[in-house]
């Protein structure tokens, strides 16, 4: 994609939603670190209302630890890979205290030290808590930037590190926000929504979807299948009782 059609695109997906915010519920850098460790393979909706029974009983390293590990997996059953995501939980709370006293770190390699946190966990992280210009790609993110031809790369790190230099850097501090809603809302993987993207004519995508044709009114379905005589008087009749 050429430099413009970049700066285009996310001038319109700005102006569509000029202040983007994370679909995950949170109150503090701690509560958001937790939230992002359960999403992996799981939905905002359901870590959301996980969190919400969870974090007025323990919203802290040392809360949570407090609960157990046992504990803590009958708060998150419903979140797929809860037992892991449960053992990580405890085992990063107990560093944040030991190493961190209790705070989430403002740094990459501490962050991507804690289990159950990757590159894209942390960026999540340093973005959404702490304002840092960068890019966390997801698999909505990696679908984009390959479909449109923003920073077609074959890894989620090489698409990151692509993203994070091609960006305009005015719309990079919101840039993750804005591709992840439209990978989740109208590019979806199976069917995108091209009829009604904001940057369908930007995107090199091009088995375009078209939008849906109107359902067939309930006279036309009657009137299919019979002679056209009786077609016409059914429709005259029609016509004149409206």
């Amino acid at each position: 994609m050429k430099p413009a059609d970049r700066t285009e695109l996310y001038r319109r997906l700005a102006l569509a939603n000029p202040n983007p915010r994370t679909e995950l519920a949170y109150a503090s850098p701690f509560e958001l670190l937790v939230a992002v460790v359960l999403s992996a393979q799981a939905t905002d909706v359901s870590v959301n209302k996980a969190t919400a029974k969870l974090y007025p009983v323990a919203n802290t390293p040392a809360a949570i630890l407090a609960l157990g590990e046992e504990t803590l997996r009958g708060y998150i059953k419903t979140i797929g890979l809860y037992q892991t995501k449960a053992k990580n939980v405890i085992a990063l709370c107990r560093l944040l205290i030991e190493r961190h006293r209790g705070d989430v770190p403002h740094d990459r390699a501490a962050l991507e030290a804690l289990p159950g946190v990757g590159s894209k966990t942390a960026s999540v992280v340093l973005n959404v808590a702490f304002g840092e210009p960068v890019i966390a790609v997801d698999t909505h993110i990696f679908r984009i930037a390959n479909r449109t031809g923003l920073a077609p790369a074959k890894t989620a790190d090489k698409v990151a590190a692509k993203l994070e230099k091609v960006t305009p850097v005015e719309y990079l501090l919101n840039a993750h926000h804005w591709l992840i809603l439209h990978g989740r809302y109208v590019c979806k993987a199976r069917v995108p929504e091209c009829w009604r993207c904001a940057i369908a004519d930007l995107c090199r995508y091009r088995a375009k979807t078209p939008a849906a044709a109107a359902p067939e009114s309930a006279l036309n379905q009657e009137l299919r299948g019979k002679p056209l005589a009786r077609r016409r008087s059914f429709a005259s009749k029609a016509k004149a009782n409206r």
